[in-house]
């Protein structure tokens, strides 16, 4: 497993989860300074600057691309891939696939999120979902060009009507062959849905490509209730080698968020070298 954390250049978003929100070039060396893998990019749009200049700070500083959102159009445009008209339906995927592109050009992939909408009014749940799948498989046609996953992020309640738990979501990518799909297990979002994170995390091991570490009040992991280390055991159980990314609130300040954030970490892998029968699973800078 290794780390990474969000950086947001969206000057619209001022209550959102992200951690480092100063130009680029100063949040790579910050993300690189405290000791993360990689970043999360939450960018306004897939022009907002060129790949070949986020692929130069990234090898200026060693990071990888763990990720890029797409949740700036629906914060900036209100697009969503589930909309009740089929010309924002078509406007969402154009912003969606457009990332797609610009994170390919990255080698990382691109996550829905809250660009999945909601169940337009006056439609089932059921018809909701088979709009969100066709959505996804585009998505999914699209990112395998790049040689990437198209990763799908489920939300709480309070964010969506569509898939609001891990199985669920999984149960979508079998019932409709999604192929080239992964999940995303953020676990402020678990926090609300489901009955026991570890359980969850393994029942949808086989699908999960990512994970949004933040706890239950969606600060740096150790600042709420969340019990790290029974999710991170579960992580390690299923051979999850991807991204711990810290999509959290930047409280009480960026920096306390970021270094609590690789705190709680290395001291579940502290404790964890101590027990019988461990197995390394984090890479030594984590």
């Amino acid at each position: 497993m290794k780390t990474a954390i969000t950086i947001s250049q969206v000057p619209i978003d001022t209550a959102g989860p992200f951690v480092l929100r100063t130009p680029l070039p100063t949040a790579f060396a910050s993300a690189a300074a405290f000791g993360f893998d990689g970043v999360e990019l939450f960018l306004p749009d897939a022009d907002f600057i060129s790949s070949e200049e986020v692929n130069a700070l990234a090898a200026a500083h060693g990071l990888a691309i763990a990720a890029v959102g797409t949740g700036a159009g629906m914060l900036r445009h209100g697009l969503s891939i589930t909309a009740a008209a089929a010309e924002k339906r078509e406007a969402a995927l154009a912003f969606v696939l457009a990332m797609i592109d610009f994170g390919g050009r990255l080698h990382a992939p691109t996550i829905l999120g809250s660009m999945q909408g909601r169940c337009p009014a006056g439609t089932s749940r059921e018809a909701g979902l088979e709009l969100l799948a066709s959505g996804l498989r585009r998505c999914a046609e699209r990112a395998a060009r790049h040689g990437v996953p198209f990763i799908y992020e489920p939300l709480n309640r309070y964010e969506t009507n569509l898939c609001n738990r891990l199985t669920e979501a999984a149960r979508l990518l079998d019932h409709h062959a999604l192929g080239n799909v992964v999940l995303l297990a953020d676990l402020f979002h678990m926090n609300i849905e489901e009955p026991d994170l570890p359980t969850a995390i393994r029942a949808a091991g086989k699908h999960l490509g990512h994970v949004h570490f933040a706890d239950s009040n969606r600060q740096a992991m150790g600042f709420g209730h969340t019990d790290a280390g029974k999710s991170l055991a579960a992580l390690r159980e299923i051979h999850y080698s991807g991204f711990l990314s810290a999509e959290i609130l930047p409280l009480p300040d960026p920096a306390a968020a970021a270094r609590q954030t690789l705190l709680s970490i290395r001291s579940w892998l502290a404790t964890s070298r101590r027990k019988p029968g461990h197995r390394e699973g984090l890479t030594d800078n984590n």
